[in-house]
């Protein structure tokens, strides 16, 4: 019907772009005096700009897993290790807009690294794999929104030893993090992960350059961000911060009033109730995420929402580099002030 027809073109376009080790602040809206991420820049200033957004896990997998079902990874059984599986019992956000009616679609590292085979899935949770966004677009009919996972491969390592220095950075100016030794085999190594950071950020600027030539920028809800922390020591694979804590900037032109900078506490696992949320959905009783529509929609600044004062972390499994395949647990709390890192492996075997 007609007024069926109005209320599908009214419903947002969701467009999710996760880089993988990406992690906080390493982007020019951050501050970060060499890497340089226009498009994210574009996209905080005409949106909001997070400064407190933490990942469920520091590790690809159950990252992408919190992502999809909006649970906390614990919950998803083996789906909160690395190389595993995620049965269809874990509903996620895009199987459930397209039952709605989106058309949905991925591109490159969706949920995984993992194996579909045994989960019940006959494709990515992420959704059905494309070329490009591009080629994706072909495939939608005007009149209907879409949901669309752009999964970068980078800045994931390896990197291309000195291709950082090599592209003009100056290693001078790069803010090394205490916890690294500041040495120039550091700093050009932190350069080289800037520079899959930009080429990342190059090709988001592409997806939203479609974006506007199709007339679907402005009822688009844009999320730009990380599966976890850079991938050096003390970072990826840990709850400490540097682990956990990732860029976000989230525009949507039509609803969300843009040039925040929001401290609110933001878990990567409340990503899935708020897309569904802002399609005119109910989130899922079992998803442990909560809607940050409210966030999105104010037009405050700050602590929006007083009781986003924290997130939790978790991690189960990285790697298989305990004896006899042991898990080596750890639940973590981050508020403003606190960051209590619980280790829960065991001694002794």
């Amino acid at each position: 019907s007609e007024a069926r027809c109005q209320e599908t073109q009214q419903r947002p376009n969701i467009v999710f772009a996760i880089a993988d080790d990406w992690g906080w602040p390493h982007a020019g809206a951050y501050g970060d005096p060499v890497v340089k991420t226009p498009t994210f820049d574009r996209l905080a200033k005409e949106g909001i700009l997070f400064t407190h957004a933490h990942v469920i896990a520091p590790t690809c997998t159950a990252s992408r897993g919190g992502i999809l079902t909006g649970q906390a990874a614990h919950r998803l059984e083996e789906g909160a290790n690395l190389w595993s599986r995620l049965p269809t019992k874990f509903r996620c956000y895009p199987d459930i807009l397209e039952e709605a009616g989106y058309v949905v679609g991925s591109m490159r590292k969706g949920w995984g690294p993992g194996s579909l085979e045994g989960t019940g899935r006959n494709r990515n949770p992420a959704g059905p794999t494309f070329r490009s966004f591009k080629d994706f677009m072909a495939t939608v009919p005007p009149d209907r929104p879409f949901c669309f996972w752009f999964g970068s491969h980078d800045p994931h390592r390896p990197y291309e030893a000195g291709s950082g220095a090599a592209s003009g950075m100056d290693l001078s100016r790069i803010r090394v993090p205490p916890f690294l030794p500041d040495t120039p085999t550091v700093r050009s190594d932190i350069a080289d992960y800037y520079f899959e950071i930009q080429r990342f950020d190059r090709e988001l600027g592409e997806i939203v350059q479609i974006l506007e030539e199709t007339g679907r920028f402005e009822n688009t809800l844009i999320f730009v961000t990380g599966d976890n922390g850079m991938p050096f020591p003390k970072a990826k694979a840990t709850c400490y911060d540097a682990g956990t804590h990732v860029p976000l900037a989230v525009c949507w032109k039509a609803r969300v009033p843009g040039g925040r900078t929001v401290e609110d506490f933001i878990s990567l696992t409340d990503v899935a109730p708020t897309i569904l949320e802002a399609a005119g959905l109910s989130p899922l009783p079992e998803m442990t995420g909560k809607s940050f529509l409210n966030v999105l929609t104010s037009s405050a600044s700050g602590q929006v929402d007083p009781s986003r004062d924290h997130v939790f972390t978790e991690r189960e499994r990285h790697t298989c580099t305990r004896p006899n395949d042991a898990s080596y647990p750890v639940r973590s709390i981050v508020t403003g002030r606190w960051h209590l890192i619980w280790n829960l492996s065991l001694i002794h075997i």
